[in-house]
């Protein structure tokens, strides 16, 4: 037996503060979904798309954590520090809303007359997953940029607003396909196709980054971000004055909720759901611009 065979594991993933992180998120993960599974129990819609954020991360987590003991990552075609920084933005987000998704359509403040053990079930849930939220922020806290360190893109902040960006966007679909009426205007019809060429620019610039391949580009990758991000801003702006007007103004649509709407199924809902995260979105890719100028691009290879 080769005796430096050992060296093949990596202790740092393990007795570093970010293993103790990683090992956090899995604990914590495994235990919210035996949770729900054992008696918390979820339903519908909302249900599903919490037990998914759980199990999804819970199973990239479990991934990340053995490539990175066993170093085989290195054997991945990926720029392993920009996915993981980007993957661990990402779960924080997803944690985030599953934690306040999962209380407000499953936590009820007074006991059912079967008892109280799935109310405090559903409680235990609850704090599991909002603990879990702060071991995947605690991950992105110590990967994060650090000034007079070289680090992937992903890892500056300019990278991280990027995830950030894309999963508002996908609570903007999530509105718009929930009856929103956004096909009663053209120009609501224009801000769904800004909300889609922003997304789908800023998922590329994301996947080109993890998958280590701006330095095959035949343009410089800091211009072009600099650029699409300006020409976003300038898109997004233009959403955040046309869809409150045509979706809020009274020749129009209704400036007030219309009574009788209901919960979950109710428009107007949507339409605000809409032009709340428009104007996140149009902060964020201001944000972004002002970052931007400030990164020192390092092209990587996988």
């Amino acid at each position: 037996m080769d005796s430096h065979g050992g060296h093949y594991l990596n202790k740092e993933a393990l007795l570093s503060p970010l293993g103790a992180a990683r090992m956090c998120q899995l604990v914590l993960g495994c235990t919210t979904m035996s949770l729900v599974a054992h008696q918390a129990g979820y339903s519908a819609t909302y249900g599903t798309f919490c037990m998914f954020v759980w199990c999804f991360c819970f199973a990239v987590t479990l991934v990340v954590f053995t490539l990175d003991v066993t170093r085989l990552h290195g054997c991945m075609p990926i720029s392993w520090d920009n996915f993981t920084v980007a993957y661990a933005m990402l779960a924080t987000l997803m944690y985030v809303t599953a934690s306040v998704v999962y209380p407000v359509y499953f936590l009820q403040p007074r006991c059912p007359d079967g008892g109280c053990e799935v109310r405090d079930y559903r409680i235990a849930v609850t704090v599991c997953s909002s603990v879990c939220c702060f071991a995947y922020g605690a991950e992105v806290f110590l990967t994060r940029a650090k000034p007079g360190h070289v680090v992937g893109y992903m890892a500056t902040v300019s990278g991280l607003v990027k995830v950030v960006q894309a999963f508002v966007a996908c609570i903007v679909f999530g509105a718009l396909a929930n009856d929103s009426e956004y096909n009663r205007h053209i120009p609501t019809q224009y801000c769904v196709v800004v909300y889609s060429l922003c997304f789908a620019a800023t998922v590329v610039v994301i996947a080109l980054t993890v998958s280590g391949r701006t330095a095959a580009l035949r343009f410089p990758f800091d211009r072009f971000v600099v650029i699409y991000t300006f020409l976003a801003v300038l898109l997004y702006a233009s959403a955040a004055v046309v869809w409150p007007v045509f979706s809020f103004d009274r020749k129009y649509g209704t400036p007030t909720r219309p009574e009788g709407c209901v919960r979950g199924k109710c428009p107007w809902d949507s339409k605000l759901v809409v032009a709340v995260f428009t104007h996140v979105n149009l902060g964020l890719y201001i944000t972004d611009l002002i970052y931007s100028q400030r990164i020192r691009f390092v092209s990587q290879q996988p």
